[in-house]
């Protein structure tokens, strides 16, 4: 409806009615007009019926609705189900074009005009939660796996003569496939145990610069957020280091946008040392489907040359989703969440370490990871080490996700290379454990159930430990 429609419709109904149905217009107008001027998440959230509007105006800009357009090439936005239309609100055509998927598309105004203000709009989130000195960034439709390959593969390109990755150690296939996808062999870096924490190994770090030359590197691949008793990498020093040697460093921050202590690594990295680029996940920071990451950095031009190396048109989605995600929350709704996720860190730490007291357990001593909590297993080990992969098991059927049980002398081997001590990122951690996160939009709730039930799978492991004994003395005694 525009001016001369409302015009039109005062002929209709009453033309004080028709100017209220104006001014209500006009409100929903001002907020678009606001975020296409600043190009920033709006400090508060809009109703679901603006975000609409928005994204119907955008999708009429898109050939594929065009009421009068002729389409005779083979992609030509046509969907053969309303369900599957309606459920990308007529965005057909994707982002980008085949060599390049920041580019604008002629056919599809609108789908282009959303995917920039996607992007500005997570730019803006990533400088007010920590990184503010971050220059670029762009929404990719692959998870974080495929996106740090994204990223190595880039930097071939620059250093065509690099055979290998350094990396510290973090068990998680993903991490180290995606190095292997890119082509390149990972020098993997055992991490040192300070306390209980796992930290970075920094002098094994330049021992292994200096022994393969710093030529040889791609890379340093670090990693930010993590499952205790790892912790993130010692990003600063890591960051000199690599500005000292002339060495890439591309950032693993997987789920650490919501945590300021993470952003804040990252900040001072780069004002200190040297990181190219850090890969953030949008599922585990955004709450919405997996399928997409932000791919950030300090140098426009590199990311430019990421978004460059991505072959061919990409889907919409991932940008889609966390779009009306950030405009529904707005700024102030996502800065809520990450406070009451910082709260509910400190809520579900007291609350483990009380129950791991009452079963002669203790919660592991690591301050330096901001999400990732984790309990001491010593005494179902004492058992056996059946009974500590049993309380996964259990957690699972009685709807506890998330919790991760972690026994000792596991071995993995992930694309040819066998870990030791698997999933609890050391050869031989001293003791099994389980951990517990507080996550973006964990509640209160989460954690009270999740208590409940681990301490009833305890006790019902204890009793079953205590019968056998009774039945068969001899076990224990060896």
């Amino acid at each position: 409806m525009n001016i001369q429609n409302f015009s039109l419709s005062e002929k209709l109904v009453s033309s004080s009615y028709v100017r209220q149905g104006l001014q209500a217009r006009r409100g929903h107008e001002q907020l678009v007009r606001v975020l296409l001027q600043q190009g920033k998440c709006p400090e508060e959230g809009w109703s679901e019926s603006t975000v609409e509007l928005f994204l119907n105006e955008l999708a009429v800009m898109d050939s594929n609705n065009f009421l009068g357009n002729c389409g005779v090439g083979e992609r030509e936005g046509r969907v053969a189900s309303g369900l599957v239309a309606r459920r990308h609100y007529r965005l057909i055509h994707g982002i980008g074009r085949s060599g390049d998927i920041a580019a604008v598309q002629p056919k599809a105004a609108g789908s282009s005009l959303l995917n920039k203000i996607t992007n500005s709009v997570v730019l803006d989130v990533l400088k007010f939660t920590g990184v503010r000195s971050v220059s670029s960034c762009f929404v990719v439709p692959m998870a974080t796996g495929m996106s740090l390959t994204l990223c190595f593969l880039t930097l071939r390109h620059r250093r065509p003569g690099a055979r290998f990755i350094l990396w510290p150690r973090i068990d998680q296939k993903s991490c180290f496939k995606s190095m292997q996808t890119a082509g390149f062999e990972p020098v993997v870096i055992e991490n040192v145990l300070e306390g209980d924490e796992l930290r970075t190994n920094l002098e094994e770090v330049e021992r292994k610069i200096e022994e393969l030359g710093a030529e040889n590197f791609l890379c340093v691949h670090s990693t930010t957020s993590c499952f205790a008793p790892r912790v993130p990498d010692r990003l600063e020093e890591l960051a000199v280091l690599c500005a000292k040697h002339d060495i890439p460093h591309i950032v693993n921050n997987a789920y650490g946008m919501q945590s300021s202590k993470c952003m804040h690594l990252i900040q001072q990295g780069a004002r200190v040392g040297r990181i190219d680029a850090f890969v953030q996940s949008l599922d585990k920071n955004f709450m919405v489907p997996v399928g997409g990451a932000i791919i950030a950095g300090f140098d426009e031009n590199f990311i430019k040359e990421i978004s460059k190396m991505y072959p061919g048109r990409a889907s919409a989605s991932p940008s889609l989703d966390v779009l009306i995600t950030l405009l529904t929350l707005g700024a102030n709704g996502y800065k809520k969440l990450l406070a009451e996720r910082k709260e509910l860190y400190g809520h579900l730490a007291q609350e483990l370490s009380a129950l791991a007291e009452r079963h002669g357990e203790r919660l592991l001593h690591t301050p330096h990871n901001p999400i990732s909590l984790a309990m001491s297993l010593n005494h179902l080990q004492t058992h056996s080490t059946a009974a500590v992969t049993q309380l996964g098991s259990m957690l699972f059927t009685r709807q506890v996700s998330g919790a991760r049980v972690v026994p000792l002398g596991v071995e993995q081997t992930v694309s040819g290379h066998t870990f030791r001590g698997f999933m609890s990122h050391a050869d031989a951690y001293p003791c099994p454990y389980l951990n517990a996160a507080s996550a973006i939009g964990i509640t209160r709730d989460d954690i009270t159930l999740c208590i409940k039930r681990l301490d009833k799978c305890l006790k019902s492991l204890s009793k079953e430990a205590s019968a056998e004994k009774r039945t068969n003395p001899a076990i224990g005694l060896f």
